[in-house]
């Protein structure tokens, strides 16, 4: 079939396509508006215990219920008073805290620079009268890190409130430029953030738990204010105790301004959403969209017009916008945006001027779902636009994501799952069923009466219940919908009701209390997000009509069909750019990662070297496998599997890179023990681009409760079990890693030769023995799917887990932020008394996988590439790409990578660097040899038949290594390596040194 042919089937095709989505876009429904009573946030708080706040048990209680207790309702604002310290005056400090004083130009006075993550300072504070009062701060963040300075506040040597052991304050960012860099094609490049460092003046907020400052209780005379460290480093110019700010109601705000008319002709302005003054957040991305009316048209393009969505949703995080009014007066405020990701739930935003909340209908203001963009004024419920004064000349307009509305809900969502879990340890003790799971130490024949064991049980179920009805109902008035969240905990409810029918069936039953508190946990997180993206706002005379439009049925078909033939002439391939005489990079990662290398490349790489380089995106390895065959490959891969480079190098399709000049200085960059598995025939085929590492984890929290200290060593493992087990808890250590044991043993997966496996050596027989004695004897889960579901509920409080898990924590768990730690792996002690933790690094689960680099045997460029390796891999480039992605979107877009002096420049917190840097140490990686794929696959048989086979473990092993064996030499004939050969694996078993600096 000829090419013209296919391209008029194809265009054929496509209109056919198009017809089904245009009659797609037809189609509407029509939502039944419903009226939800509402309730108030006490009917949902009044179940969680302590509320009264009496004997001073209000120290442990949440900031929502401090608010509700005696000693507040008590207290009376201290009106018209106020007191301040100086931060260089402070009283004490702990040892191990870095300060330093110095004199600040822009202060024009002495302030104290707090350097480190690590211990407080406390200062004495003079309270000029009883009452309530707010708490400011004039700081500065230092630089170091993209998350923002975290500090605990104690009054008199206690938190008031469990909110004050984390109170963050901002980092501003801005991008670096504007308007943005476009690619070869067209597309816009996301930029770096860059800070903004100046000084600023804060009060203490937390938006989780209130729109408005956090507020503390004092009583007249002197006071111990202590800042304890929590992360990030900052300068302290002062503190105050102050007043809280009043907030007037808009009534009261009208009238106040009543005397000032706008007047003059109708105005209006358009403040682009994404050409912000500032961010909060490096988290808060850009956006690009493509549909009717949106602004800027992207045309085809990747345009970056609009701002927010999934990644603006953490309490606080603020964008801010400056706009320029030509007179005094009232202005309306419109926004375009778009509320559909959480269903019918609506999201929450406080609304500032020049700093400062107008009026309190601007706290917490509520933006309605909707199915697409639109444009709304900021309105009162009647849908009359609110009218803001503002003086004549530049004004800065700020959100600020707030879920203070639904916290109350959260709280008593978090309390129900605390309960359960109680209930469950009770009946645990009851029953004697200490294993992990539901059943399996539970005689399921036998009748129970728990009535008579525990006769509190079933009425504090029954109470549950109610509780949890009533947090529907709340979210119900709330959103005045009913969303999927309560959907979902109606459908817990009726778990827990079918629980009660048949209470004393509970005991067979356990697993239910986990299902339900699994449910509880994921849907707070879906509860408290609080996505908005905005297009752009509108800033206009209220009497103005700026003639926007919001899109509807027509136009997103003719946009559709305008976006469907222009695809047809659209340049899509960075390829079709390419410069024939340039140096080829093809690029296994994301287009964020591409185009800041290609902006790299351009500002530093080719002006030092005068080598032009053609950088593409590469979807997969099987496009590079492809490509060497069809002789259309490129010079330099980057972003490749672990193995690829070995891989490649067995077919001979891989350049060795040990005779390159300065390749000794280039691979001291790395650690040894990583660089195994670059290593094939005494050659080095690869270099490491990240690296990941294996830890473990452990819920802090907990472990204080039960009076435990997380395990140095595999014997501590085995007596933490017990006490755990017997809390119905446990520990997970994921049968895939079982390289630690092995490694940690001593024992090796190949003869030296790398010829035959060596599994049943006699430290590969102990390793295997007491790896499956783990599940067999001291019955750790067999299969844990997702352990940070169970990490986070607190069932398995402790366990390994790779990086991935430390970004899931920090991007996704804010409800145990603080109450985890990350430490280095259990290890076995050795006769000098260190701890062996040998582990390999790479990730099995393919999650966060350590990426590598090679160059192709086919290149005819090789001096060009190897200058590019040299350059890429080097320690500023790799700082500098490190910092610059993070700055995209934050950790989420980290960048570990395996330059050992650049990985001490990435904004680690200094304990879980130092952490990193202990299990850094014993990165031992695996060797690929020929039929390498087997090894997990035989090892993982070996497991089955003796753990869950009952096989002995020695008969299993060798086994396994029976088969193993047979499949690498059928490999070995298959690639023509000669049986009396040798691929030489190198030995390796002294940790590694880091160079003092």
């Amino acid at each position: 079939m000829s090419g013209k042919k296919m391209r008029t089937l194809a265009f054929a095709g496509g209109i056919v396509l198009l017809g089904a989505a245009l009659a797609l876009l037809w189609r509407s429904g029509s939502d039944e508006q419903q009226a939800y009573p509402v309730f108030d946030a006490e009917r949902v708080l009044s179940g969680i215990g302590g509320t009264d706040g009496a004997d001073g048990a209000d120290a442990a209680l949440s900031y929502t219920q401090w608010m509700r207790s005696e000693r507040y309702a008590a207290s009376k604002t201290a009106e018209g008073v106020e007191a301040s310290i100086m931060a260089v005056d402070y009283a004490a400090a702990a040892p191990e805290t870095q300060l330093e004083r110095r004199r600040d130009p822009a202060q024009g006075a002495e302030v104290l620079d707090w350097n480190s993550s690590r211990g407080w300072v406390e200062w004495r504070i003079e309270a000029p009268r009883d009452g309530i009062y707010e708490l400011e701060l004039v700081y500065a963040p230092l630089k170091g890190g993209f998350a923002p300075p975290v500090r605990g506040i104690r009054i008199d040597g206690t938190y008031p409130f469990a909110e004050a052991e984390r109170v963050s304050f901002d980092r501003l960012w801005k991008d670096s430029l504007y308007p943005y860099e476009r690619n070869a094609i067209g597309n816009e490049i996301r930029p770096v953030q860059v800070e903004l460092t100046e000084w600023r003046t804060e009060r203490a907020t937390n938006y989780a738990v209130s729109s408005e400052p956090l507020r503390w209780a004092l009583t007249a005379g002197e006071h111990r204010l202590r800042l304890d460290a929590g992360q990030g480093a900052l300068s302290l110019h002062s503190i105050r105790l102050a007043a809280p700010l009043r907030t007037p109601s808009y009534a009261e705000y009208a009238q106040e301004h009543a005397v000032a008319a706008s007047g003059g002709e109708p105005w209006h302005s358009i403040v682009e959403a994404e050409r912000y003054a500032f961010k909060s957040s490096v988290a808060i991305q850009l956006q690009s969209r493509s549909e009717p009316y949106i602004s800027p048209d992207p045309r085809g393009k990747i345009v970056y017009n609009a701002i927010g969505g999934t990644s603006w949703t953490k309490p606080g995080d603020r964008i801010g916008w400056e706009v320029s009014v030509p007179r005094a007066g009232y202005y309306a405020i419109d926004v375009k945006y778009y509320q559909g990701y959480n269903g019918k739930s609506s999201a929450y935003r406080t609304v500032l001027i020049d700093g400062e909340t107008p009026f309190r209908e601007m706290q917490s203001y509520r933006f309605v779902p909707n199915k697409g963009f639109e444009i709304a004024a900021i309105a009162d419920e009647e849908g009359r636009p609110y009218q803001f004064y503002l003086t004549e000349g530049k004004h800065l307009i700020e959100m600020a994501v707030d879920a203070s509305a639904v916290r109350p809900a959260a709280e008593s969502l978090l309390d129900i799952g605390e309960r359960l879990l109680e209930m469950e340890r009770s009946v645990r003790a009851i029953t004697g069923n200490y294993g992990y799971g539901s059943d399996q130490n539970v005689d399921m024949a036998r009748t129970w009466d728990l009535r008579k064991y525990d006769p509190q049980l079933e009425s504090e179920l029954r109470e549950l219940i109610e509780r949890l009805l009533a947090v529907c109902d709340y979210l119900n008035g709330l959103n005045q919908a009913n969303t999927d969240a309560v959907t979902a905990l109606r459908v817990n409810a009726d778990r827990l009701q079918r629980m009660l029918d048949h209470f004393n069936d509970i005991p067979n039953r356990l697993a239910e209390f986990g299902t339900v508190r699994t449910s509880l946990n994921t849907w707070i997180q879906t509860i408290e997000s609080q996505a908005l993206e905005l297009d752009y706002l509108v800033v206009r005379t209220p009497d103005a009509d700026p003639g926007l439009k919001s899109p509807d049925s027509w136009s997103k078909a003719r946009y559709a069909a305008t976006d469907f033939f222009r695809s047809f002439f659209q340049q899509y391939d960075t390829n079709d750019t390419d410069d024939e005489d340039a140096l080829t990079v093809w690029v296994q990662r994301g287009k964020d990662y591409v185009d800041l290398l290609e902006l790299m490349v351009q500002q530093d790489f080719t002006p030092q070297t005068g080598i032009q380089v053609n950088i593409n995106l590469m979807p997969n390895t099987n496009v590079l496998l492809l490509g060497n065959v069809a002789g259309d490959q490129p010079d330099v891969a980057l972003g490749v599997p672990l193995e690829t480079p070995v891989d490649f190098a067995m077919r001979g399709a891989a350049e060795s890179l040990s005779g390159y000049p300065g390749f000794e200085e280039v691979f001291g960059r790395f650690n040894p023990g990583l660089m195994r598995s670059y290593q094939y025939t005494g050659n080095v085929y690869g270099l490491p681009e990240t690296q990941n590492y294996y830890m473990m984890f452990y819920r802090s929290d907990i472990f204080e409760d039960l009076g435990l200290q997380p395990p140095d060593t595999w014997d501590d493992v085995e007596r933490l079990l017990p006490t755990l087990q017997e809390n119905g808890l446990t520990f997970n250590l994921p049968k895939r890693n079982f390289h630690i044991p092995f490694y940690q043993q001593g024992a090796e997966f190949y003869e030296t030769n790398g010829m035959q496996p060596a599994l049943t050596s006699e430290e590969g027989i102990a390793a295997f023995k007491r790896w499956t004695d783990w599940y067999r004897k001291y019955n750790l889960p067999k299969d844990i799917p997702v352990f940070i579901h169970h990490f986070r509920n607190g069932d398995i409080p402790i366990g390994v887990a790779d990086f991935d898990m430390y970004v899931q924590l920090v991007i996704g768990a804010p409800e145990i932020e603080g109450k985890w730690k990350m430490v280095p792996l259990p290890g076995i002690k050795q006769p000098d008394g260190t701890v062996a933790r040998w582990s390999h690094n790479e990730s099995l689960a393919r999650i966060q996988e350590p990426s590598s680099l090679m160059m192709l045997k086919k290149s005819e460029r090789k001096e060009e590439a190897w200058k590019f390796i040299e350059w890429w891999t080097s320690a500023d480039v790799q700082s500098r790409f490190s910092n610059d992605i993070e700055s995209f979107a934050g950790i989420a877009y980290r960048w570990n990578t395996a330059n050992l002096e650049a990985m001490q420049t990435i904004p680690w917190p200094e304990e879980d660097l130092a952490a990193l840097n202990e299990q850094d140490r014993w990165v031992k990686n695996m060797p690929y040899v020929p039929g390498y794929y087997y090894l997990a696959r035989e090892i993982e048989f070996a497991w089955n038949n003796t753990v869950v086979g009952q096989m002995p473990a020695r008969e299993a092993l060798e086994q396994s290594e029976r088969s193993l064996a047979r499949e690498m030499m059928r490999k070995q004939e298959e690639l023509g390596i000669a049986s009396g050969g040798g691929l030489i694996v190198p030995p390796y078993d002294k940790p590694y040194e880091r160079s003092a600096p």
